[in-house]
């Protein structure tokens, strides 16, 4: 069986080839020479045949077979009948144990565009602005205050900062989960916390019961641990209730992983009444749960979320809560939470001393002097976030009015519906005119959401303004020329 099985295999590892200057066929041919330099194509992978690659890129097949040939006279290809075009044997490559990428795993795209860092693209990967103005304050208090003390002690806290454990519990009794201090894990992250409840959770084969679509580094995380994942589709009030039940009854899943506060991407708001159904039937199977609340930021009620999923959990019922001041605050402030039974938090402190012994102290005083201001924080980021939403949702109308979405309940982003086109191909057109898109197949396990993308609107309105500029160059291009000779695009 070949390695790389689907032209979509080759267009993950070639990234945002398109971009910079040169003709287009010398681009993809140095992407590709690339890809075999870095050991991601092996000697012997068979490519796609050229017209299947021009389809999949959305170029002309006369650019497949001008990069083709170029490495066919580098060395780099052979070509034999029956055999298709393929890697040259004895091709020269690196052969790293591993690079990182999650087998069967979406995210390294999205997670490439921060490695690289910023260039002229307008990468919409990441649904995250600047810092609050309240986290320069802080830290010129902590300076002031606390530093001398801080430096003053050994600077290790597995479990967390206990000041900081202390203001997170406060944080959540406040909005509705009472909670005790050894009821926190401090993480570097949301994204450690839920590596670190994976490493608890989840074994090699074993099911986790995610909604789709997803945010993908989530995905990748459990594929990492070798999961089964099995979806639920959305509905306006989350997970949609009967087809969960079913899943639940049928799939005896190791773990139930949910973002019921402003789902990542479609913003959807999970109701009271369908957090209490979803706590009862998750003590009913005794499948515990890990409840996503990373992704608070815009919400288009103040004061309308309802308490956090564990408050209407019934008793021993096994759910834990991940938080983080990443996207209320600053994504570079590395501070998230586990919040769950004490007893679990001790399991989980202990996996955590075995990844970095703690998290860094200063950061975590930091988020101990902003947890007790987070509700003001996160209501005039709300404002600030409305504008924007305001601002490209009148864009979009003006200037790619067949595009159709949902105004989300909260977070970040629009869930875009691109009507009769494959998002894929968009991508690949957009990254010609300057936009790096993530395509909604990424954002489900199954490949669905095929004609979706994530627009996020944390962005200033002069980006925003430049972002949906080029996004609706690229529509039109690709409204010209359509991704296929069926489908009519309307502009």
């Amino acid at each position: 069986m070949d390695r790389i099985s689907t032209e979509r295999d080759i267009v993950a590892l070639l990234g945002d080839w398109a971009s910079g200057r040169g003709p287009l066929y010398r681009k993809l041919a140095d992407a590709l020479a690339q890809a075999v330099e870095d050991g991601l194509l092996l000697p012997d992978d068979r490519l796609p045949s050229e017209r299947g690659l021009a389809d999949a890129l959305q170029v002309s097949r006369a650019t497949v077979v001008a990069a083709y040939q170029e490495l066919r006279g580098a060395g780099l290809l052979s070509s034999r009948q029956g055999s298709g075009t393929r890697i040259a044997s004895d091709v020269k490559v690196r052969r790293p144990t591993a690079d990182g990428r999650v087998p069967g795993g979406t995210a390294m795209t999205i997670f490439q565009r921060l490695i690289d860092g910023p260039g002229e693209l307008i990468s919409v990967a990441v649904a995250a602005g600047g810092a609050a103005p309240e986290l320069a304050v802080a830290l010129r208090e902590l300076v002031r205050d606390d530093l001398d003390d801080l430096l003053s002690g050994p600077g290790y806290h597995p479990s967390g900062l206990p000041e900081l454990r202390e203001a997170i519990a406060g944080y959540l009794t406040r909005n509705g989960l009472p909670t005790a201090h050894d009821e926190i894990v401090v993480t570097t992250g949301a994204h450690q916390g839920l590596v670190l409840v994976t490493e608890l959770y989840v074994s090699q084969g074993a099911t986790v019961l995610v909604e789709s679509p997803n945010w993908p580094g989530c995905l990748d995380v459990f594929r990492s641990a070798g999961a089964r994942l099995v979806t639920v589709p959305l509905d306006e009030e989350g997970p949609e209730i009967h087809t969960l039940g079913a899943m639940l009854r049928e799939r005896k899943p190791s773990l139930l992983y949910l973002m019921p506060t402003y789902h990542n991407p479609t913003g959807v708001l999970m109701s009271a009444a369908r957090r209490r159904r979803i706590a009862e039937l998750a003590a009913e199977h005794e499948v515990p749960v890990l409840e996503d609340n990373a992704y608070m930021t815009y919400h288009a009620e103040p004061g309308a979320v309802p308490a956090p999923l564990a408050a209407y959990a019934p008793h021993g019922t096994e759910m834990l809560s991940l938080g983080s001041l990443a996207k209320a605050v600053w994504g570079g402030l590395r501070i998230g939470w586990v919040r769950g039974p004490a007893e679990i938090v001790q399991r989980l402190s202990r996996r955590k001393v075995l990844a970095d012994i703690g998290s860094p102290v200063i950061d975590q005083a930091l988020a101990a002097r902003l947890m007790p201001r987070l509700d003001r924080i996160l209501a005039e980021r709300a404002k600030e976030l409305g504008l924007q939403l305001d601002h490209i949702d009148a864009l979009l109308r003006d200037r790619l009015p067949s595009w159709r979405w949902r105004r989300p309940d909260g977070g970040g982003a629009l869930w875009v519906e691109l009507p009769g086109v494959d998002a894929m191909a968009f991508a690949q057109v957009a990254v010609r005119h300057g936009v790096d898109v993530v395509p909604g197949a990424v954002m489900d396990p199954d490949g669905g959401h095929t004609n979706h993308i994530r627009l996020p609107f944390t962005f200033s309105p002069e980006i925003l303004d430049e972002l949906v500029h080029r996004l609706a160059r690229a529509w039109s291009e690709i409204a010209r020329h359509g991704p296929a000779p069926a489908v009519q695009v309307v502009v």
